[in-house]
């Protein structure tokens, strides 16, 4: 069983860094730690609360488990690291692909806690995608919104 569980950190640890690798290439607030722990930690908390508490007697009278409690609040706890890395500066919100990343790392090492390598790999290699395909195109778009002449009629000044 130890050895099952070491395989479920280990590859909740690997998909983390691949997600982590971009973002550090890209010089985002969260890195490679940060994926690489939050992937880590998450696939911990799930085999702690799937199989942490097999040792307790299971009366059904005196004991209630129930593993999507500590779920729950790996998804809670992620939320307040991702909120720390949203900023609001100049009137421009920075960090939300950052925080949405961490996120999702979070629910990949949660999957692969709870064994399910194959969801968590295809998930990996969505996030990838995302970051990587689609950076290229949106930026092309924010180029030209930012390069087109503003419209008098947009202006909001009052003459």
């Amino acid at each position: 069983m130890e050895i099952e569980f070491t395989i479920r950190l280990l590859v909740a640890s690997l998909l983390g860094a691949m997600i982590g690798l971009d973002r550090e290439y890209r010089t985002k607030a969260a890195g490679f730690r940060t994926h690489f722990l939050v992937a880590l930690g998450s696939a911990l908390f799930m085999i702690i609360s799937v199989h942490g508490f097999d040792y307790l007697p299971k009366d059904q009278m005196t004991l209630r488990m129930d593993p999507a409690r500590i779920a729950a609040q790996v998804v809670t706890g992620i939320g307040f690291i991702g909120a720390g890395t949203i900023l609001l500066h100049k009137n421009v919100v920075r960090g939300l692909t950052t925080a949405a990343g961490l996120w999702v790392t979070a629910a990949i090492g949660m999957a692969c806690g709870v064994g399910m390598f194959a969801l968590a790999s295809v998930c990996t290699i969505l996030v990838i995608i995302c970051f990587e395909a689609f950076n290229g195109p949106l930026k092309k778009m924010r180029d030209k919104r930012t390069q087109q002449p503003n419209d008098p009629e947009d202006d909001d000044i009052d003459e």
